[in-house]
């Protein structure tokens, strides 16, 4: 007996004495939660996202389009960025002002090698304002999942307010689940049972958000 077999058999053993007529699960959950909590305008939605992006420690700038060039060379200079990785969908354009290196986005790299990137600079998916949440789903302009959990500064781009969502519910309808998801709520950190905060353990340490207008 294969591994599949036995373990579809454990199924089929558990599920024995499930009625025939029992719903699917996808109806007998029940999806009548809040898709929103409270009324705002793009205003105020786009507001609460930069508030809650604070409160998680990420660091916010607001800028407009034909400004972004300009934040994003402030920022690496700001930060001492030497190199930066850039998957390959994202605008060229976006770089265009800054000095640092270029670091390319190889399948190939090791770890070690990302972690000598001074910065990666991706777009986003969407961000949910209510939890100060950013979603990457590996897009062009996003690139593999591990270019923004090893290099120690990660600067998103978020387009304001085509890609800002209320809440995760919402944020959920414009998501392809098969798609390789990684959900940011600020910097890397974690806290142990002494409540002692450790940043960049499993992810950058420092994130930075451009809403760009």
């Amino acid at each position: 007996m294969s591994s599949r077999e036995r373990i579809l058999g454990r199924v089929r053993r558990a599920l024995a004495d499930v009625p025939r007529d029992e719903p699917p699960y996808e109806e007998a959950v029940g999806r009548d939660y809040l898709r929103e909590h409270g009324e705002r305008s793009v205003e105020e939605t786009v507001e609460l996202l930069a508030e809650n992006l604070a409160e998680y420690r990420a660091i916010v700038h607001r800028c407009t389009a034909a400004d972004l060039p300009a934040t994003v060379a402030a920022v690496l200079a700001a930060r001492g960025a030497r190199t930066v990785l850039a998957p390959p969908g994202l605008d060229a354009g976006w770089l265009a002002a800054t000095e640092a290196e270029r670091f390319p986005d190889s399948a190939t790299s090791t770890p070690h090698e990302l972690d000598r990137v001074d910065s990666v600079i991706t777009g986003c998916a969407v961000a949910v304002a209510e939890t100060g949440t950013l979603v990457l789903d590996g897009s062009p302009d996003q690139g593999r999942r591990r270019v923004t959990l090893v290099p120690d500064h990660h600067v998103c781009v978020v387009r304001v307010p085509d890609q800002v969502v209320a809440s995760v519910p919402q944020a959920l309808e414009r998501l392809d689940p098969a798609r390789p998801l990684t959900w940011i709520s600020g910097p890397s950190a974690t806290s142990d049972i002494e409540l002692d905060r450790v940043e960049g353990v499993h992810g950058p340490r420092t994130l930075e958000v451009i809403l760009v207008d």
